[in-house]
């Protein structure tokens, strides 16, 4: 299992790599709320996240999301998810036009602990994307992620932890309509952050997000909320 874990990290950190820029990057921010919840007893759940994405730190709008999901746990060592998200975009600097997405997504996550306190997981989603002023598209991802406990064995109540990942983004489709072109490489992220539980159930991160694509590369802050109910 580690060697797959380790040839996992090396996959996502080389296409990382191989297609991010060395000039400096602009800097951006990201302000999310991720929410999920159990029926009770049952395998299946709720999940969903809104986030608002600035091209600056505040001030210019890049993008609102809405996102929801119904989540199915047949076992602790796998979770799959249906849903549905709706994204309103913006544009860089003084525009105020938006564009409109609503996206249907596929996941399937494999969380296992590496050790007694480190929790890996992999997650595989396949987007079905309605762009507006495009046509249909697919996307697919794959992210490994870290959850490492710092002061305490496992995440509790004022527990300090660190939240490491890296994803990578493939378009299904080079022709995105009216012959524009777009690479089927997308896009990487590599993700950073110091996390801490308010609650058992609430959690907060403070982290740092760089952002590659072929052409540009760019930071972002993260801040988040993770609430549990």
């Amino acid at each position: 299992m580690k060697k797959i874990l380790l040839f996992s990290f090396l996959l996502t950190f080389t296409c990382f790599n191989a297609n991010s820029q060395t000039e400096e990057a602009q800097f951006g921010a990201w302000y999310m709320y991720f929410w999920n919840t159990d029926f009770n007893e049952s395998k299946f759940g709720l999940q969903g996240d809104f986030q608002y994405r600035d091209h600056e730190i505040i001030g210019d709008f890049q993008q609102f999301i809405a996102r929801a999901g119904v989540s199915y746990n047949p076992n602790s060592n796998l979770k799959l998810v249906l849903g549905y998200g709706h994204f309103t975009s913006g544009t860089l600097g003084e525009s105020t036009e938006t564009s409109a997405e609503n996206r249907i997504f596929q996941d399937v996550n494999l969380p296992h602990k590496i050790t007694e306190k480190i929790l890996v997981n992999h997650r595989l989603r396949l987007e079905e994307r309605w762009i507006e002023n495009q046509d249909f598209r697919t996307r697919y991802r794959y992210l490994i992620g870290l959850t490492i406990p710092l002061n305490k064995p496992v995440i509790t109540k004022n527990s300090l932890y660190l939240s490491l990942s890296n994803e990578v983004f493939i378009n299904g489709q080079k022709n995105i309509g009216d012959d524009r072109m777009v690479e089927y490489f997308d896009r990487n992220w590599l993700y950073g952050a110091l996390g801490y539980t308010i609650l058992d159930n609430l959690k907060l991160q403070l982290g740092l997000m760089k952002q590659s694509t072929n052409n540009t590369s760019k930071n972002q802050l993260q801040i988040s909320l993770h609430h549990s109910f």
